[in-house]
């Protein structure tokens, strides 16, 4: 990382002498842009650096008048760059935050955001992107209606028309609680305005549904990783939430939005989860640092409650080449993974005869995306929500059971795959998880 360069003292708005250098700099272009709506400095931006085959930060901070420069970063650091991404502090306090990219000397896309700047923070607001031949095909904008409602618009080239607008947040619909077995799904978030989710939330004496985002800390988990920017999110807990809806009648789901940012906040979703009455925690996620779960691993310690987790889709021996919370050793976890119809390990799947426990069938399942609309998904994430549901659906015939019961019975159910080798998973293969 490249931040403030031959500046002695950075401020949060910038870099002193780089301030002052750009306001020196500047002309009736920065006048314009300042005085026009974020796409002049998108547009501006474009002009000014697209086609420059070396792009770097103090060019950058000169060619975009009354800018001056916050950070630069390059990968990789040496050599022709594939990814540059230069931060500037525009005239007013806002920021733009320029990335090209690039596969050998060719360009192949260039992108410019503007983020707002409020109480510190930098808020992604608009963004462009261009081609190769520097042409901006596209854009994308934050919309917010007011402190809850959130939209994402996908615009056309002239970073005005709007093509279609998606949900990032919104208010919990009124519905009604399902009233069986509870079960919380740790994910990107849901998209709970769906009609598929419209009797199938747990609710409390006020109707108001369970649930959290740990990732922004508010109340409404809505469905979006945004681990790849603002403007891309990952939509993944819906279409796996689809497949538990499908396989249960009664079942209430508890959504929650992961803690990307601070995973230490684990700790507290589960205990949120164990206080609403889940019983079971599904999450089909994981990484391959285990201090992201070190809260996670102690708060199930101290909870009666069954987690189900993924072996993940990285091809892998999860004895010799561990991810977490999946090789976590944990008494009241099951680990699972993804076969086809007939109990062959899935492609990709991830296996484990001591960390991972079950396969399922969960290769081309039915699914209905953040959208509503009906598709097919595989790997081993939709293997969480169908064991999730069989759960759902022994904890409906006898509540009483706790996790280590719950987890004697699904094990019953398994049996060995007749067409793949000993040595892939722990216990064995159910065939058919909505056979009761």
């Amino acid at each position: 990382m490249l931040s403030c360069r031959r500046v002695h003292k950075p401020t949060r708005n910038g870099c002193v002498l780089a301030a002052m250098l750009g306001v020196f700099a500047s002309n009736a272009t920065a006048q314009n842009a300042t005085q026009n709506a974020p796409q002049e400095w998108l547009r501006l931006a474009t002009d000014r650096l697209c086609s420059l085959t070396e792009l770097d930060g103090l060019t950058a901070q000169t060619r975009v008048p009354g800018a001056w420069l916050l950070s630069e970063e390059r990968r990789p650091p040496s050599g022709p760059a594939a990814r540059v991404r230069i931060r500037l502090a525009l005239p007013g306090g806002d920021e733009l935050v320029i990335e090209r990219r690039q596969s050998g000397a060719r360009l192949r896309q260039f992108m410019v955001e503007h983020h707002l700047v409020e109480d510190d923070a930098a808020i992604p607001n608009m963004q462009s992107v261009a081609d190769g031949g520097c042409v901006i095909r596209s854009g994308r904008r934050l919309r917010r209606d007011d402190e809850v409602e959130l939209r994402l618009e996908q615009l056309d080239g002239d970073l005005k028309t709007v093509r279609w607008t998606e949900t990032l947040q919104t208010r919990w619909l009124d519905g009604v609680d399902p009233g069986g077995p509870r079960v919380a799904f740790v994910d990107s978030g849901l998209a709970y305005d769906l009609p598929i989710y419209k009797d199938r939330l747990a609710r409390d004496a006020a109707g108001r549904p369970f649930g959290y985002d740990y990732w922004d800390l508010d109340p409404w988990p809505y469905d979006g990783d945004v681990s790849r920017g603002a403007f891309f999110p990952i939509r993944h807990g819906s279409a796996v939430a689809s497949v538990f809806a499908m396989e249960t009648a009664n079942a209430a789901l508890i959504p929650y939005r992961y803690p990307r940012p601070d995973m230490n906040r684990m700790g507290d979703l589960v205990a949120n989860a164990v206080a609403a009455g889940a019983k079971v925690i599904a999450m089909p996620l994981g990484s391959r640092r285990i201090e992201d779960w070190r809260s996670f691993e102690r708060a199930m310690r101290e909870h009666d409650v069954l987690a189900i987790v993924s072996a993940g889709n990285d091809g892998r021996d999860l004895d010799t080449a561990p991810i977490w919370p999946a090789a976590l050793a944990l008494d009241n976890m099951i680990v699972v993974t993804s076969s086809d119809g007939f109990g062959r390990l899935a492609e990709g799947s991830n296996w484990g005869a001591s960390v991972v426990d079950l396969m399922l069938p969960a290769e081309n399942r039915p699914i209905v995306d953040f959208r509503g609309a009906n598709a097919t998904a595989s790997g081993s994430s939709y293997a969480v929500p169908r064991l999730a549901a069989l759960a759902a659906r022994l904890l409906a015939e006898d509540p009483t059971l706790g996790s280590a019961d719950l987890k004697q019975r699904i094990f019953a159910r398994a049996t060995p795959s007749p067409f793949e080798r000993d040595g892939v998973v722990r216990i064995g293969w159910i065939a058919d998880p909505t056979r009761d």
